[in-house]
C-alpha cells in the first residue's frame, strides 16, 4: 500500500494507543505456522498476522502455540515498525535530546524508551541525509555512541543503513 492511499498521522499516535484500540484498528488474520509444534502441530491456528490499514503496516508472530501471546508479539512487532518506518519531521532548530546528561545514549531494548528513541534517531540522521557524524552532533552525542545504539538492533540498524543509501551514502559496517 503506498503512503497516499491511508491516512498520515504522526507515529506517535499509534504507537501510543492502548492494545485494545490498536486492534481495533487492525485486520486480524490467524493461521497454522508451519514449523515445530510435536504432537500440536498443524491442529491449531495460533499464528497471527495483524493488518494496520492506516499505516499499511504488517506484523507477524507465530513462535508460540498460544494465539494470545502471537498476538501480543505481533502488536508489539507493529509498533517497532512505527518507529521503524514512519519518520517524523525534524526542524532545523530542533534539539532532541536522547542520552542522559553527559550526552550517551545508554537505552537497551527492554527499556520503554528505546523504540521511541530509535524513531527520535532515525529522524534525526533523515534530517540530517544520513551523515551520521551531523545526526550525532544534533543529538548532543558523540558519532560512536550513535552508531552503538544504531546497532543495537539488526532492524534499527538496516533502516539506519537504508537511510544513508537513499541520500548515496555507503552502508556503515559493524564495528564503525
Amino acid at each position: 500500500m503506498s503512503e497516499s492511499t491511508h491516512v498520515i498521522q504522526p507515529r506517535i499516535a499509534w504507537a501510543g494507543l492502548s492494545d485494545a484500540v490498536l486492534l481495533s484498528q487492525c485486520e486480524v488474520d490467524t493461521y497454522r505456522a508451519s514449523g515445530p509444534g510435536g504432537q500440536k502441530k498443524n491442529k491449531t491456528s495460533s499464528a497471527v498476522r495483524l493488518r494496520h490499514p492506516p499505516s499499511g503496516m504488517i506484523a507477524i508472530a507465530e513462535e508460540s502455540r498460544s494465539q494470545h501471546a502471537n498476538k501480543a508479539k505481533a502488536l508489539v512487532r507493529l509498533r517497532q515498525a512505527f518507529y521503524l518506518r514512519w519518520r517524523s519531521e525534524c526542524r532545523a532548530e530542533a534539539k532532541p535530546t536522547l542520552g542522559d546528561s553527559g550526552g550517551r545514549i545508554d537505552l537497551r531494548i527492554k527499556n520503554p524508551r528505546f523504540w521511541p528513541a530509535v524513531g527520535v534517531a532515525l529522524d534525526v540522521l533523515t534530517a540530517c541525509e544520513g551523515r551520521v557524524s551531523t545526526a550525532a552532533e544534533r543529538l548532543g552525542t558523540t558519532t560512536a555512541n550513535l552508531v552503538d545504539f544504531l546497532q543495537t538492533d539488526p532492524k534499527v540498524w538496516q533502516e539506519a543503513n537504508r537511510i544513508r543509501s537513499v541520500f548515496g551514502l555507503k552502508g556503515l559496517k559493524i564495528g564503525d
